[in-house]
């Protein structure tokens, strides 16, 4: 009686796994011919072996983006979370809380929960900045973050400030000197050395300490880091200054040319750089029939007019025309 009782639950699991294999096979033949199935994980997509129809394009490959050829090649290539980075005092691969008081599904926390997680958050953050050279690196690199983002420097800036910063807080650079002094200097650096200078004026503009300092605290870092860092191009300052005044290709390809030929006469020579570019661009506007004045470029370039106008002549001497 009871054999009688478990045939039937029995033959119908196997009619239904017979079913599934059968829908399985056919999924895996081509409806045209019938032929066998592959999938080309080089064009993304699944053709027919026998007659080449492509049944399906576009897949997505979930593998991962690099490849092995041992098992412990493999184990040293495989990760999870995002990629470490050095604008973050751990690197990134510590546990972040998030500020909202939601849970997975967007609800509002009770007020219980939300008193939890509070308490979470302030553990949290103990246990991320276990020691002072934790502490004194997060606030560093907060100050690298927020300069940087006023002066709309890209991340990769950001990312060799911060490698200074760590080599002169390694070196012992910092005894006697401001976090945020040391910081500035090293975002000074980075900016200079990515070809994407920014003047001291705009530096201290978003800096917590003095122009002076910024100054003092730069020769210093980069002399005991042995930190090459050439002269700043008055070049590399046209393309920000001519965006920012809203002026023509024209006049800032006139303007390198202004600068190009002051450097083959010689006139750049214990210059600003940023005069230098400034004065180029109000003389190519000018040479270009641009309407910009004098006022407009120091505001840009923060400096004076008298430097801008000071070199606009020494530029216009050099190109071998009158001053307009």
């Amino acid at each position: 009686m009871t054999d009688s009782r478990i045939r039937p639950r029995s033959d119908e699991r196997r009619s239904s796994e017979r079913e599934e294999s059968t829908e399985q096979d056919e999924r895996e033949r081509c409806p045209e011919c019938g032929g066998r199935l592959r999938s080309d994980s080089e064009h993304a997509e699944t053709v027919c072996q026998d007659c080449g129809l492509v049944v399906d394009e576009g897949e997505i490959d979930r593998g991962p983006e690099w490849r092995a050829f041992d098992s412990s090649e493999k184990d040293e290539k495989s990760r999870v979370g995002a990629p470490t980075t050095n604008m973050m005092h751990d690197q990134g691969l510590s546990t972040n809380i998030g500020w909202q008081d939601k849970d997975a599904y967007g609800r509002s926390l009770s007020s219980r929960q939300r008193q939890k997680m509070q308490r979470l958050r302030t553990w949290n953050e103990r246990f991320r900045t276990r020691d002072s050279k934790e502490r004194n690196l997060k606030q560093a690199l907060g100050e690298i973050d927020r300069m940087a983002s006023a002066l709309g420097l890209p991340e990769n800036v950001r990312e060799t400030a911060s490698v200074i910063y760590r080599r002169a807080l390694e070196e012992d650079l910092l005894p006697g000197r401001s976090i945020e002094g040391v910081a500035t200097s090293a975002l000074y650096a980075a900016a200079r050395q990515a070809g994407t200078p920014r003047s001291l004026d705009e530096i201290a503009a978003v800096s917590r300490v003095e122009k002076d300092e910024i100054a003092r605290t730069y020769r210093y870092v980069i002399r005991e880091l042995g930190l090459e860092v050439q002269p700043a191009d008055p070049e590399s300052y046209v393309p920000r200054f001519a965006s920012e005044l809203e002026l023509s290709d024209e006049t800032e390809r006139r303007a390198r040319q202004l600068l190009q030929t002051a450097k083959e006469e010689g006139v750049h020579s214990g210059k600003s750089p940023v005069g230098l570019a400034a004065a180029a661009v109000y003389a190519a506007a000018l040479l270009t029939n641009e309407k910009v004045t004098q006022n407009d470029v120091s505001e840009v370039a923060s400096i004076s007019e008298v430097t801008i106008r000071n070199r606009y002549h020494e530029l216009l001497e050099a190109e071998g025309g009158a001053p307009v």
